[in-house]
């Protein structure tokens, strides 16, 4: 793997999320997605998940991340959900059942994945992550009841 390559990646991508225009910032959302892994990548992800000019940057970002089905990209979806406001909660409620509404087979191991960031050292991941897990939850054919409280 070309590290040197995927930081200038990353950083590019970092570029473009900054961007005026909302479809840049889609767009560096789903490229960073891919990135999720790398800790640089992560403050520019927040950023966009909570985007502030327009909710398709959220819902598109969080789409790529939640499409990684690991704990790189729930982890990141579970961080920005812990601090969204309504708003932003829903449009990201809304990506989780775009990706994990159909099939449910994969439905599963986010949820064994979202339980066991319930479990993360940092607060914030680990509150977004109960709500995430309790939004998936809600989807699958018969709906599992609540986490239990830690």
């Amino acid at each position: 793997m070309e590290l040197d390559l995927r930081r200038a990646a990353v950083t590019a991508l970092g570029e473009l999320a900054r961007s005026e225009d909302w479809r840049d910032r889609a767009d560096a959302g789903h490229g960073l997605a891919g990135f999720a892994e790398m800790p640089e990548a992560l403050g520019p992800l927040r950023e966009l998940v909570l985007d502030r000019g327009d909710t398709f940057v959220t819902r598109h970002t969080a789409q790529a991340l939640l499409r990684r089905r690991d704990r790189a990209g729930l982890s990141a979806v579970a961080a920005a959900l812990a601090v969204a406001d309504p708003n932003h909660g829903d449009w990201i409620d809304t990506a989780v059942a775009d990706v994990f509404g159909f099939p449910f087979a994969e439905l599963d191991e986010a949820l064994r994945l979202c339980e066991e960031l319930t479990r993360d050292t940092d607060d914030g991941t680990a509150l977004g992550a109960r709500r995430l897990y309790e939004a998936l939850a809600e989807i699958g054919p018969d709906p599992l009841p609540p986490l239990s409280r830690p």
